[in-house]
């Protein structure tokens, strides 16, 4: 892989960290509530994308492929050269 391919990668993978937000509400003494609210995209999807754009150059693919996720990841292993 390439630094440009490497660079994308890391980029997709601090914005998944800094996409995930935890919530939590104060305790009360009736009852405590904790809500986790996680966004942004999971491991699968940005190895996908990686893999995709690696081998396909191309956004609307990487897209695709971002949405199977592991899906793809699996596919992109059983069938590279």
């Amino acid at each position: 892989m390439n630094k440009k391919v490497l660079s994308f990668a890391f980029l997709i993978f601090c914005i998944t960290l800094l996409s995930a937000q935890i919530t939590n509400t104060p305790e009360n003494t009736d009852s405590v509530t904790t809500t986790i609210t996680q966004g942004g995209i999971g491991l699968g999807s940005v190895i996908a994308v990686v893999a995709s754009w690696d081998r396909n150059r191309s956004i609307l693919w990487a897209i695709i492929h971002g949405i199977l996720s592991w899906v793809y990841v699996i596919y992109f292993a059983l069938t590279r050269k």
